[in-house]
């Protein structure tokens, strides 16, 4: 990373950060009220979902979205998968990307940036390899370039190569043209477009059970790599 990018990073895009969470939550904050009373009607208390995320040199912060899920556990008291949970009201925040609007929270605190590579969670980040890891040399943000290139659609090599390709070429430039495909894919979709920044409808494999699924590791050094993730969020 150059000097030129390092003083755009602590300086320039920060403020440019604080303003524009700021403007979205002074104009939008009447979709705040509508989403938090329906959020509340259809799935209950707390109308905010918080989850740990490996942020900035991957200091774990809370990452805060409008909850999409149901609490239904099974006999034994466990959370039933994802997918079963995910509501067709939660669906719909989803694709509309309305679920987002409290990052607005994190990226004023500065665990965010409205321009960074997505935060994944702690037990994706224990089995990147140190050279994919670097992706925490920024803050994290509400879209990135691997966001605006496929999402879901690219395999974790790939989205996590964009992340690094990022961080490379970040300028005020780069951050416009991604902020630009983001609002034109959320607003413009058009039939099978895939790519939306937010866009997390589908459930996807972690990474280490896509790294397990596909033979790049076994039992072993998967069930370490889970308890080496629960050991952080202990910390």
């Amino acid at each position: 990373m150059t000097g030129k990018q390092e003083v755009y990073i602590k300086y320039v895009k920060r403020l440019i950060d604080i303003l524009c969470a700021l403007a979205a939550v002074i104009v939008f904050c009447w979709v705040y009220t509508i989403v938090a009373i329906l959020v509340r009607v259809k799935l209950g208390s707390p109308v905010i979902f918080k989850q740990p995320r490996p942020g900035k040199d991957e200091k774990i912060f809370y990452l805060y979205k409008f909850r999409t899920m149901t609490d239904e556990r099974d006999e034994n008291g466990k959370l039933l998968p994802d997918e079963r949970r995910l509501t067709e009201f939660g669906k719909w925040l989803r694709s509309t990307s309305l679920d987002e609007l409290p990052e607005a929270w994190n990226i004023l605190k500065g665990d965010m940036s409205v321009v960074g590579p997505r935060p994944q969670l702690v037990r994706d980040m224990v089995f990147m390899t140190p050279e994919q890891r670097k992706r925490h040399v920024v803050r994290p943000g509400l879209t990135g370039l691997a966001q605006v290139n496929g999402r879901n659609a690219l395999a974790w090599e790939v989205k996590l190569e964009k992340d690094l390709e990022y961080i490379c070429q970040i300028s005020f430039k780069v951050d416009a043209w991604i902020v630009y495909r983001t609002v034109k894919q959320i607003f413009f979709r058009q039939k099978g477009l895939r790519g939306c920044a937010v866009d997390e409808v589908a459930i996807t494999d972690d990474l280490g059970d896509y790294l397990l699924k596909h033979g790049r590791v076994d039992q072993a050094e998967y069930d370490r790599k889970q308890t080496e993730a629960s050991v952080l969020l202990e910390v």
